[in-house]
């Protein structure tokens, strides 16, 4: 996709290997691409401005429920300069049937630079960047039980604020594996940075595909050794009547209770990707504990997807940016 032409700008020679025009996968970012994100995300936390000369025109187009992740985009957006041209699914004419390519070729035709997407579907991108009849940009805000890219930078970058760095981390992701998109984009890219992975929960919600970045085993067997405990909420959306459970069960057996919190080490953080089950992935008194880093994650949220959008806009050349 290539939109560029919408501004008038004279293209540029990118490297696609630093540089994408689209931001809807882990798998496309390399370890330095990841550090630089994270560069540029503190950059903007400490105050750097962003300016454009020719307006960019951004919708988020959530087709699943979502707090943090959208109003997250929003607030980058209004932080960047960008104009929001509101989305509301319920309102479109994807109510009367209408495709979601025919829905951003739309939206293309009638001059948005940019798309966010969240939709049930898996890899749902690929099909609008397969088409190539799309002048528009696309970062994705989440897929289907497929990945999450804002959340595992915003994850990695809290790890980093925290740490220092990657390399030797003991890191334990904890809870629903198998549904879980924040789980598939932080576990490959924590791998290939160098952190020791361990994944806990019911093993009736294990993807062994997992077992290539890390070992699977109890969660009371590793909590006094691990230097992160990221706990993931339970898709509750995405399980079947007959997989119903007990909360009280769940939290008495996978969650991260106070009397297993008290195992940590001091220098322990605790993250999840919201929203939190009280009570049955977290204790409700870990949730804003001095370990926690969940307010820290949900703050690093708006930097790190000014980030990405900035990206985006460069490697696309919207609004006069080179």
């Amino acid at each position: 996709m290539n939109a560029h032409k919408k501004t008038g700008a004279t293209k540029m020679i990118v490297n696609p290997m630093t540089i994408q025009q689209n931001l809807v996968s882990m798998q496309d970012l390399t370890p330095a691409d990841v550090n630089e994100l994270i560069d540029r995300a503190e950059e903007f936390k400490a105050g750097a401005a962003f300016q454009t000369t020719e307006p960019i025109y951004v919708a988020n187009m959530f087709f699943e429920n979502s707090t943090r992740t959208h109003t997250s985009f929003e607030m980058a957006e209004h932080k960047l300069g960008l104009t929001v041209v509101d989305f509301d699914p319920k309102a479109s004419s994807i109510s009367k049937g209408e495709t979601l390519h025919d829905t951003a070729l739309t939206l293309d035709a009638l001059g948005v630079n940019l798309l966010v997407i969240r939709h049930s579907e898996d890899h749902y991108y690929q099909k609008l960047i397969d088409g190539g009849d799309l002048d528009l940009a696309l970062i994705n805000a989440g897929d289907g039980s497929g990945e999450h890219p804002s959340q595992s930078l915003l994850d990695l970058m809290t790890i980093r604020e925290n740490f220092g760095h990657f390399d030797g981390l003991k890191i334990v992701i904890c809870g629903d594996i198998a549904h879980s998109r924040v789980a598939r984009s932080n576990a490959e890219i924590l791998h290939k940075l160098g952190a020791t992975l361990y994944f806990a929960g019911p093993d009736f919600w294990y993807d062994h595909d997992f077992d290539e970045f890390g070992t699977y085993c109890k969660i009371d067997d590793i909590l006094d050794d691990v230097d992160v405990v990221m706990m993931l909420r339970v898709q509750h959306e995405r399980h079947t009547a007959e997989e119903s459970f007990s909360k009280a069960g769940y939290h008495r057996q996978y969650g991260l209770t106070l009397q297993r919190a008290e195992h940590l080490k001091p220098s322990t953080i605790i993250m999840h990707p919201g929203p939190v089950n009280r009570d049955v992935e977290l204790a409700s008194e870990l949730v804003q504990c001095k370990q926690s880093r969940f307010v820290q994650q949900m703050s690093n949220g708006v930097f790190m997807r000014m980030a990405m959008l900035e990206r985006v806009i460069r490697a696309n050349h919207l609004g006069g940016i080179r």
